[in-house]
């Protein structure tokens, strides 16, 4: 058996000290370093299901306006708020109750309502028409109170009458508290209820004539002032014939539209979208039925009007 020494002995020791003890003796507390971080992936978009369309809106569905068939849908029976997409209910009671040429004289009752105003005056006399115009294009709430109390005596009375008519044109899953559409939580439809009410609405002629008007004048007093219409889809969407925008913080962005191509005709509804949703989900939609009812692609715009020649001479003839 080997022997060691004192010597050899405390050798031996110092250096196990020196290779194994370097961690404990370090005392100093250094300022811990920081985790690396992890690059955040970006998020991978959803897949779309097959047949599914691109749509930032919560609801919507599209429909062939001649027969009713359902070309799209989008959870099309959610309960929604219409917004301003209710006066299209209120304008069809208007018309369907006639003498549309009869005046009506504003009363304080009918001013007090904001926003889009028509900064109505008590005393103030327009035709029921007019108002209807105003109502449809400029989504004027104070219009809307107006038509609603000449025609049903009351907004509480209107209000019945606007339930049971979409309980005729089966529209089973709304309820109406007002004509404008301000929020009110007993205030709600659906999207297939919207298209049922906007479908029946598009075959009254003067209903379909207003919603296609980009702007109207109306006159007070000597005064004629212009109404632009607020459905910008008139402007960006070939063969769009109408039909109603609508807006509050609870229902967000919506729009029923109507076009036509080629022989077809299809309506949309579009449901808490947002601003650039209603537009984009609406030409998505609209694109979508024509090519399923095979109307073909959209025209092309019309070639710019050609300018006269000059003429230097001063004969009074241009070539």
């Amino acid at each position: 058996m080997a022997r060691y020494s004192l010597t050899d002995a405390l050798l031996i020791f110092s250096a196990v000290l020196l290779l194994g003890g370097a961690a404990p003796c370090a005392t100093k507390k250094g300022t811990p370093s920081k985790p690396a971080q992890k690059a955040t992936p970006t998020p991978t978009p959803t897949p779309l299901a097959s047949g599914e369309l691109p749509l930032a809106a919560k609801s919507a569905i599209l429909l062939d306006a001649k027969t009713g068939d359902v070309l799209y849908e989008k959870a099309p029976d959610d309960l929604q708020y219409p917004a301003s997409a209710t006066k299209i209910l209120t304008a069809l009671l208007v018309l369907e109750a006639g003498n549309l040429d009869q005046k009506l004289t504003v009363q304080l009752e009918d001013t007090k309502v904001e926003p889009s105003a028509l900064e109505f005056k008590p005393g103030e006399e327009y035709t029921r028409r007019d108002l209807l115009f105003v109502l449809l294009l400029k989504s004027a709430n104070d219009v809307a109170l107006a038509l609603a109390r000449d025609n049903a005596g009351s907004v509480k009375e209107f209000a019945e009458k606007m339930n049971k008519r979409a309980e005729a044109l089966g529209a089973k899953a709304s309820h109406f508290t007002n004509p404008h559409g301000l929020h009110d939580p007993r205030h709600f439809t659906t999207a297939r209820d919207l298209a049922l009410i906007a479908r029946f609405a598009m075959q009254q002629p003067l209903f379909r004539e207003i919603v296609a008007t980009p702007e109207f004048g109306i006159m007070r007093g000597d005064e004629k002032v212009l109404m632009k219409n607020h459905n910008k889809l008139l402007g960006m969407f070939a063969g769009c014939i109408g039909v109603k925008t609508g807006y509050t913080r609870a229902s967000q962005q919506v729009l029923v539209s109507c076009a036509i191509r080629g022989g077809c005709e299809a309506i949309s509804v579009i449901m808490h979208s947002d601003k650039p949703g209603i537009w984009n989900d609406s030409k998505t939609l609209l694109e979508h039925a024509f090519e399923k009812l095979g109307a073909g692609p959209p025209p092309p715009p019309p070639a710019p009007a050609a300018k006269p020649s000059p003429d230097p001479a001063g004969t009074g003839i241009k070539k």
